[in-house]
């Protein structure tokens, strides 16, 4: 029988998984929910026989029901192959009494490549199975990862267009020359003059445009998403958290069912989310430490149960979390509502029009899973500096929020539970900022400069990614102004 999926804003909308991985987002502005988190029926020890990409398979079956074995298993080996540069793709690595979850491996060398190596196969293919004809255009908001890595997957892809907007003056320089320099001839980006919020909700009014849905569809196309709005870009987050604990278990460093603990960099709450999914699959999972920057909206919500982005937004050193509207977010307030969809539109509607709402303590008793966290600018250079005196590793400044989060947890509460820290990106992503921490005076203004630089302090060899983008031509100079985003769209699918 097929998992099906239905809004979080109406349970009536249902549709199967790859409906869903293809809509994107609702028709009523809601996320597409599974009726039920399946449970993992595979033992440890068997997992620990498997290498990530038949993880990836177990996992993902449970949730892509309507997908066949053959299809599943030929989009996992198209997505996790030579890209990674590393055979074991999430490479869980030991430092000092820490573990660190790698998820740089990939080609835009960060946390986003995990889920979106395999997204565009899993859209091309629920097209075909869905007969749908239309050419798939997909729609992003990007805070400086998810663009490069959804451009990256989805270039020259067949059937589909790929338009992502970015906030001009919010990414690094490494993240901006990434997505400008993309190729392909079904690739667009376009810089906004405001943040990543303003993005994100210029793209879901798109989505919600119901006029323009039916013109663009008169002229043979339709809209999905890459972002973590999604189905089909959280559920692949969940294999990570699969093989890390698997990963352990293999190392004989936890016994089965021994509880570890996740500490996560979040901004737009996709990456946490799907760690809380892992748990509620029957992952031995204990608590899930939600680690923010100064933009420190989620570390509120979890104190105090309001969550209120009527608030300075601050651009701080680690970018792609500089959000003070956490899309996901409304999954979890979903699933802690007792799974009530009127109660969760409510909510979102006063997020809506009020920019705040406040939850049930009913509600509040459901988030004992969930500990927040924060980490101001300094505390971010504080814990790059202390983790490289103490160990020669150095973190991105979107691990270090974590790590100083974890760090203050730990010293809080004594708890000694086996922790991983997710690690979202290279260091070599966010170069100026980790040299500046790390006391390097004078920094090079050139960004390869500054490579080769963090090469020397590391030892770490420079990513291709990064090599590739000093002699790569800017092709995308697009800029526009907040309520100009829904014309851009609409003049690039008029010229083609």
């Amino acid at each position: 029988m097929n998992l099906m999926y239905h809004s979080t804003r109406n349970s009536s909308i249902k549709v199967t998984a790859s409906e869903a991985i293809i809509q994107g987002l609702s028709p009523d502005g809601g996320l597409f929910v599974p009726e039920a988190i399946p449970k993992l029926t595979i033992s440890m020890n068997e997992l620990s026989k498997k290498n990530y990409l038949e993880i990836a398979y177990e996992v993902l079956r449970l949730y892509l029901t309507d997908y066949t074995e053959d299809e599943l298993k030929d989009c996992i080996s198209k997505a996790y192959d030579e890209k990674f540069d590393v055979p074991d793709i999430a490479p869980l690595k030991k430092v000092g009494n820490m573990y660190y979850l790698e998820l740089f491996h990939g080609a835009t060398i960060a946390f986003k490549d995990m889920a979106l190596s395999i997204l565009p196969h899993l859209l091309t293919k629920a097209a075909k199975k869905n007969n749908i004809s239309d050419e798939i255009v997909i729609l992003t908001a990007t805070s400086g990862d998810t663009g490069k890595a959804a451009l990256a997957g989805f270039a020259d892809v067949e059937g589909t267009k790929i338009i992502v907007f970015y906030p001009k003056d919010g990414v690094s320089k490494v993240q901006e020359k990434q997505m400008v320099t993309q190729k392909g001839d079904n690739t667009y980006v376009i810089g906004i003059r405001g943040n990543f919020d303003d993005a994100q909700t210029g793209v879901k009014k798109i989505f919600n445009d119901q006029e323009l849905a039916e013109r663009i569809k008169k002229a043979g196309y339709r809209f999905s998403s890459a972002n973590s709005i999604n189905i089909g870009r959280l559920l692949p987050q969940i294999v990570y958290y699969v093989y890390s604990y698997v990963e352990l278990y293999r190392r004989n460093e936890v016994s089965e069912g021994e509880k570890i603990n996740f500490v996560v960099p979040t901004g737009n709450f996709g990456n946490i989310l799907a760690a809380y999914y892992a748990k509620q699959m029957g992952l031995p999972i204990g608590k899930l430490i939600c680690a923010s920057n100064d933009n420190k909206v989620l570390f509120d919500f979890f104190q105090t149960g309001v969550y209120d982005s009527n608030r300075e937004f601050i651009l701080t050193i680690s970018p792609s979390m500089d959000i003070l509207i956490s899309s996901n977010l409304e999954r979890l307030i979903y699933h802690i509502a007792g799974e009530d969809t009127d109660k969760t539109k409510d909510l979102m509607n006063s997020l809506s029009s009020k920019g705040r709402y406040e939850i049930t303590s009913d509600m509040k008793k459901n988030l004992e899973d969930f500990i927040g966290g924060y980490a101001t600018v300094e505390e971010t250079k504080s814990a790059i500096l202390n983790i490289y005196e103490e160990t020669g590793y150095v973190l991105d400044t979107h691990t270090a929020v974590a790590s100083s989060v974890y760090n203050k947890y730990k010293d809080e509460v004594g708890d000694k539970t086996k922790t991983v820290i997710v690690s979202t990106a290279s260091p070599y992503k966010f170069a100026e900022s980790v040299l500046s921490a790390l006391g390097k005076d004078p920094i090079p203004e050139n960004d390869y400069e500054q490579a080769k630089v963090l090469k020397e302090l590391s030892g770490m060899a420079i990513p291709k990614a990064i090599e590739e983008l000093y002699s790569a031509e800017i092709r995308h100079k697009n800029v526009c102004e907040i309520d100009e985003m829904k014309n851009e769209v609409e003049e690039i699918l008029k010229k083609n």
